[in-house]
């Protein structure tokens, strides 16, 4: 799918949420099933948050009412628990799985420890999120808009992998000149975080939902400064400002107000197609392979529920921000963007994995 038929749709899912057609509900009963959801990160990051906001309301979806019970299998940057639901094959409904950009990255780069195939899996919700980077206060005194002003300081930064989501956030630090240490091999963002709060960390960066639960009471106490978001897409493909944080600017802004640092060419093609298959449809919600249809249907018809309660909207924005949510059709749809980067974007990445970090994809 192009990005800018992605973008258009994703523009018509912000603006349908409140009118979110019901399908007809498949003949299924899960009473007194327990449903465990794996989250291949720890229980501290934005994966977290979004398994936990949407765990209770998926309960109360499904038919009979199963418990639906978040569990936690970190490592090798969410790689091992991705490579654990390969392996399962209990169609029942009782087993689901959260991915991440930090697991779709991976699966695009060819990081030989993949052993999992997105299109065995069957999707049955989606969504979107956004991303803040963020200084420390020292930092923060400086910055003006620009990176110009940090390009004489060295950073700290707790990093999953190199291959990871994280990519995202390392390459526009290098774009825009910055001298940013890596501490490697975390294993969620919630970790980073943890690092920034004890000063091991002098910089930081959080997806949407992690961002509002824990880091933005730092900048509450001035600890922390918002520095930039990755920006969100609109439906022409153009990066603008996330809707979550409207006041803040994008990278693409920081980018164009600091010398040296560039927006269009290969780098910045690169980034934005990272960008691209890793925020807009960010967090996908998996049924194992050979899931019987039927309760496949009945999954995606419970999200569709929630995404049509009259409250959803806002409590969605208050604990996950202001993105668009998939189902069915434009839940394969999402994935399809998720897994999907041209060969150029890729070849550069994986030219400037090996000379930035020694990570030999080829």
């Amino acid at each position: 799918m192009k990005l800018n038929s992605f973008a258009r749709r994703a523009a018509m899912a912000v603006a349908a949420a409140a009118a979110f057609a019901l399908p007809a509900q498949a003949d299924v009963d899960m009473s007194g099933k327990t449903i465990e959801w794996t989250i291949p990160f720890s229980e501290t990051g934005g994966s977290a948050k979004w398994a936990n906001f949407f765990a209770p309301l998926l309960s109360e979806a499904l038919p009979g009412n199963p418990t639906v019970v978040v569990k936690f299998m970190p490592g090798a940057g969410s790689t091992k628990g991705a490579n654990w639901f390969q392996k399962q094959k209990n169609g029942d409904g009782t087993v689901m799985f959260g991915s991440s950009g930090s697991t779709q990255f991976p699966y695009l780069l060819g990081d030989p420890r993949v052993r999992y195939e997105y299109k065995d899996w069957e999707p049955v919700m989606a969504s979107g999120t956004g991303g803040v980077a963020y200084l420390n206060a020292e930092a923060g005194a400086k910055f003006d808009g620009s990176a110009n002003n940090l390009k004489d300081m060295t950073f700290i930064y707790g990093n999953q992998g190199a291959t990871r989501l994280d990519l995202i956030p390392a390459l526009a630090w290098k774009m825009l000149g910055m001298n940013v240490e890596h501490v490697l091999g975390i294993k969620g963002r919630g970790d980073g975080r943890k690092m920034f709060e004890s000063g091991e960390a002098t910089i930081d960066y959080q997806t949407s939902s992690g961002y509002l639960k824990g880091s933005s009471a730092m900048v509450e106490a001035g600890k922390a400064v918002p520095m930039m978001t990755w920006g969100s897409i609109d439906e022409n493909g153009d990066i603008v400002r996330d809707p979550t944080f409207p006041d803040m600017p994008t990278f693409k802004e920081v980018c164009e107000a600091t010398d040296g640092c560039e927006t269009s060419g290969a780098e910045w093609d690169a980034w934005k197609a990272f960008f691209v298959a890793g925020f807009p449809s960010q967090k996908i919600a998996f049924l194992p392979a050979g899931t019987d249809p039927e309760i496949v249907e009945t999954f995606s018809n419970a999200f569709a529920k929630i995404a049509a309660r009259h409250d959803f909207a806002e409590i969605s924005a208050k604990r996950l921000g202001k993105y668009p949510m998939y189902t069915g059709a434009d839940a394969k749809a999402a994935l399809g963007t998720a897994i999907s980067v041209d060969a150029d974007a890729k070849d550069f990445v994986v030219g400037w994995l090996k000379d930035e970090f020694g990570v030999e994809l080829k």
